[in-house]
Formats: structure tokens, C-alpha cells, sequence
């Protein structure tokens, strides 16, 4: 379980009492240096390292960062705000010890996710990681709930002898086929074996549907840890594919046509240990709470999009009849509903039951998303929002008076317009604060403007090796 707590300059006790045994630890262990990592407005993973010897220090006081990488975007320009963007000012790294993990995929390394405060103590308003942590504490203080998720991983699989630029699959054969699997086996063995050494527990790892693309799911745990997961997973994949001469993308479209790479969210709230998604008296065995969270959910889906969807090649991903949910709609196992509630197999529902969020790829802040999704679940739960009816098969079916009856209709097709939606959702911009909401805002703005202009192809290739 991660500390909901604040880093204090000097320290937590907690953690002063135990660095020094850490510290001891990875020096045994050949532990020559520490990734200190955070996720940028624009989906970016952020570092800065420190040599082992000096864990102790940044425990007390930090390491130094600037402010203005909340408004970086992807190809590192930066744009403003009323309070970020400028070269003014600096913040202070503080490593949750918590997460703190030798990398098997990296030998020589640790890693672990910070959170920023300010020179003075305070919580930075921009730190996406701690916004996500009050959201958990205050849904657990206001509403008795708590959660559990994870974050699917989808990416691209290339040869490293690629041309500059381009995007050569390392594999061939059929989507889910055992081609894939034997001629990647090598390298995804060793993917296996280090985050096993990682105490990350995977439940499957697969070939997927587009070029060269895989993806694994990961044990569910409480969002913030589940956000951390997501963020050393994709750390891991990329090393360990790095010593077997591949290169992997991330990307929500490596290419313009087809198949993107998505990171579908899992959620379900928890009350005093029960699974609030099972056992309940309303559909598929809901409880209320569990329905009026989903609905809270589906009625702030396309302000969602400027958060799960944050880039110009997400909306080459987003199309129709490719499960990618792309419609305001929920179904019970509908793999093309933007929501899809999942049941679990007999015996197993009372720990398995959750919801599924599918217009989430990993150009994604994994906190920002997450705090996002639950802030919208939150809302639903304190107005015991109902859920429409459920939709059934694929959503593009139904015509207009049945669309509307069900309150199906499509989500932003652009950048701009999931921007236009978040403008005017109060309940997100609220659960943000000025700060953050405001960068979110100029973030996706500075990224439409950067590819305004160019074909799918070319926007496509902007972002293929971003994330």
C-alpha cells in the first residue's frame, strides 16, 4: 500500500528510520545509481538520477527540478500558463520508498516515483502524483470507498536496425498467434524474469492484434500504486527489449492505419472489503454505489478524452468497430462500449467484478487519468447517478432515435474538441484545481497546433517514438 502522505522537508520519520537499511541494501546489491521519475502534463516520463550514496539526502530534502516541465510538451517546447511555463522558480523530488525497486531490466539501477513540493513544503499544485493521492484519501474519507486498479500495457515491438525514424515489426504471424510468442520468446522470458524480480505480479502477457504488438496486465492495486506500475513496466519493457536489439513504442498509433496501442483502465471500489461491483441488487450485480459511480463515469466520458486521450495520435487510434470504446456507452463484456462491465467467471466475482475505461491509451498521465476517472466515478456516487440502458454488440449499429434513447453518441474525433469538452466540465476542472486544469488546457492545445496541418501519416510519425 503507497503512503497517502505528504513529503515534508527533512524527511518523514518513517522514511529516515528506514533509508539508511535501503541505502545499505542496493550498495550490497551493486546499486550504483537511482531514476527518480514523474509523468509531465503530456504524458512524458521525467527523470532525474542520483548516485546510491546520496538516497539519504534527497529522502531529507529533495532533489532539484524546475516547474516548467508541466507545461513541456511532447517534443520538449514549452507553452504557458498564468503560473507555469516560465524558467522561474524550483521544486523539490521527494522518492517514495514505498516503490522503491532494484531494476532487473537495468543492472546498476533503482527506481523510484517521486512527488514534488515546492521550496516552502507545500504541495505543488502541478504534481500529478500528489493530486492523485488526495483523491484516494478524500474518497476514502468523504464516501468510506477505496480501490483497486491497473493499467493494461499495449506496445509496438521494432527492430533496432531500423531505419532513423521508421517502424520495422520484429515479428510476424497472426494477431494472438504463436508465431508471435516463439519469435519473441527470448526477450519476453526475460521480461517475465525481471518483473518477477520486481515484485510485479503479471497476469498474462500475449501477442496482440496490430504489427509487432504485445501486451501484459498487471495485478491490480490501489490506483497509486497501480500508476507507479504502470510507469516502471513500461521502463522495464523498454530495457529489456533494448538488450535483445528491439526497440518498442508505446504510442497510441505507431502507424496511421489500424490497430493503435490503448491502456485500458480497471477500477472497482471496495467498502469495508467487499467488492462494491458484485453482489449487489441492481444489474449484473451491481450494488448502487457501483452503478452510480459507472454513470458518473459515462456522463463526464468526453471531458475524460482530454485527459485518457491526450494526444493528436490518440484520435488515430479512437475509430469505430476497433474496441477501442469510442462511444458514450456501457455493456456487460462489450468490448466496443467506451465502459465495459466486467463480471468475472463463477466463484470468482466477489474478487473480480470491476469496470473497464477503454478511450485510455498511454500517452496518458497513468495519475492524471486515474484521479480523473474517479473524480467522474465520485461525482456520479454523491448525485446516485442511475445508469441508461445497457448497449449490446457494437454501438455504430444503432440509428439516431435508438442512439438517442440510449444516450450513445460519439466521442471528440480531435484533439481541439476533447479540449472544448474539458472546458466546460466543472466537476474535472474542479477535482484539478486551477493549476493543474489550466496545463492540461494549454498542454493539448500546444500539442494540436504542433501537428495542425500534417496527414495522419506524418502525425503518426511525430509521436511513434514519444512514448
Amino acid at each position: 500500500m503507497t503512503t497517502l502522505a505528504d513529503p515534508v522537508p527533512g524527511g518523514r520519520p518513517e522514511d529516515l528510520r528506514r533509508v539508511a537499511g535501503l541505502m545499505a541494501r542496493l550498495l550490497a546489491e551493486d546499486v550504483r545509481g537511482i531514476v527518480l521519475a514523474y509523468v509531465d502534463t503530456a504524458g512524458v516520463c521525467r527523470v532525474k538520477t542520483i548516485p546510491t550514496a546520496r538516497l539519504e539526502a534527497a529522502v531529507s530534502w529533495g532533489v532539484g527540478m524546475s516547474p516548467v516541465f508541466d507545461t513541456f510538451l511532447s517534443d520538449d517546447s514549452i507553452v504557458t500558463t498564468d503560473v507555469l511555463g516560465s524558467p522561474d522558480g524550483d521544486l523539490r523530488l521527494y522518492p517514495d520508498l514505498d516503490q522503491l525497486v532494484a531494476l532487473a531490466g537495468q543492472p546498476g539501477w533503482a527506481w523510484a516515483p517521486v512527488d514534488r513540493i515546492t521550496q516552502e513544503g507545500a504541495r505543488h499544485p502541478g504534481c500529478a502524483r500528489t493530486f492523485l493521492r488526495r483523491i484516494v484519501a478524500d474518497a476514502a474519507e468523504r464516501h468510506g470507498v477505496t480501490f483497486k486498479a491497473a493499467i493494461e500495457i499495449e506496445w509496438a515491438v521494432g527492430l533496432g536496425s531500423a531505419p532513423p525514424g521508421e517502424f520495422v515489426p520484429a515479428v510476424s504471424g497472426p494477431a494472438y498467434g504463436a508465431i508471435r510468442q516463439v519469435e519473441l520468446s527470448d526477450c519476453t522470458a526475460d521480461l517475465l524474469g525481471a518483473l518477477a524480480a520486481q515484485d510485479v505480479y503479471v497476469d498474462q502477457v500475449h501477442p496482440e492484434y496490430a504489427a509487432g504488438q504485445f501486451e501484459v496486465s498487471v495485478r491490480a492495486l490501489d490506483p497509486v500504486a497501480a500508476a507507479d506500475q504502470s510507469v516502471l513496466v513500461r521502463q522495464t519493457i523498454r530495457a529489456v527489449a533494448q538488450r535483445h536489439g528491439l526497440r518498442v513504442s508505446f504510442s497510441p498509433a505507431v502507424l496511421a492505419e489500424g490497430v493503435g496501442n490503448g491502456g485500458h483502465l480497471h477500477l472497482s471500489c471496495w467498502r469495508d472489503g467487499a467488492n462494491l461491483h458484485a453482489g449487489g441488487e441492481r444489474r449484473y450485480g451491481m450494488t448502487p454505489e457501483a452503478e452510480s459511480f459507472t454513470a458518473g463515469i459515462l456522463a463526464h466520458l468526453p471531458a475524460l478524452t482530454a485527459v485518457t486521450a491526450p494526444s493528436p495520435a490518440s484520435y488515430l487510434r479512437l475509430k469505430p468497430s476497433q474496441w477501442a470504446g469510442v462511444f458514450t456507452a456501457w455493456g456487460h463484456e462489450t468490448r466496443e462500449t467506451a465502459l465495459r462491465l466486467i463480471t468475472g467467471t463463477a466463484g470468482r466475482h466477489e474478487q473480480d467484478a470491476n469496470l473497464e475505461v477503454k478511450p485510455v491509451d498511454l500517452a496518458a498521465n497513468p495519475y492524471l487519468a486515474l484521479g480523473c476517472v474517479i473524480a467522474a466515478g465520485l461525482d456520479g456516487l454523491a448525485s446516485a447517478r442511475t445508469l441508461p440502458e445497457e448497449a449490446t454488440g457494437d454501438p455504430v449499429r444503432y440509428g439516431g432515435h435508438e442512439a438517442a434513447a440510449l444516450g450513445v453518441r460519439r466521442l471528440p474525433q480531435s484533439l481541439p474538441q476533447a479540449v472544448g469538452e474539458f472546458r466546460t466540465d466543472q466537476v474535472l476542472r474542479a477535482a484539478l484545481g486551477p493549476v493543474l486544469a489550466d496545463a492540461v488546457t494549454a498542454v493539448r492545445l500546444g500539442e494540436a497546433a504542433a501537428v495542425e496541418g500534417l496527414d495522419d501519416a506524418r502525425v503518426a510519425a511525430a509521436y511513434r517514438w514519444v512514448y
